[in-house]
């Protein structure tokens, strides 16, 4: 065997298409576009949600409301939440770490629903008045982080 006699395996090489080089290669005439029509014509990109001058979906669909597209998701954290916890200290890396929130990147809310029996100094984002109401009547205090 010689380096110069090896070959592809037989049908693995495939020769390219090549279109509109007369009617004997079999992609001549129309070039493999058809008859006619928008596709058919040079210079035609149709974008992928275009109907065909169809009125389109985003503008056949009812709008309704406003969208504040500004709007902050923020995480709750009610007051029954922190009943669990059995030090005076608690801040969104605890709540972290005891899974009450999922990341650290949310803002984080406190609301008051539950009640709190010990004093507590609670570190959030934000808070509601009756959950601050709640937690300085237990003895403790809320800081927001800014």
């Amino acid at each position: 065997m010689k380096l110069g006699a090896i070959k592809p395996a037989a049908g693995a090489k495939k020769n390219r298409k090549r279109v509109a080089r007369g009617i004997g290669s079999g992609h001549g005439g129309t070039s493999c576009k058809g008859h006619k029509g928008q596709k058919a014509r040079s210079g035609a990109s149709i974008p992928a949600w275009f109907e065909g001058g169809q009125m389109p979906l985003q503008r056949r669909l009812p709008k309704r409301g406003f969208h504040n597209r500004f709007r902050v998701e923020k995480q709750i954290v009610n007051i029954r939440d922190l009943e669990k916890f059995d030090v005076a200290e608690v801040g969104i890396e605890a709540l972290l770490e005891r899974g009450v929130i999922k990341n650290l990147r949310t803002p984080v809310k406190l609301l008051g629903e539950g009640e709190l029996k010990k004093a507590m100094k609670i570190t959030v984002h934000a808070c509601s008045k009756a959950a601050r109401e709640i937690v300085e009547k237990a003895g403790g205090e809320v800081n927001i982080i800014g």
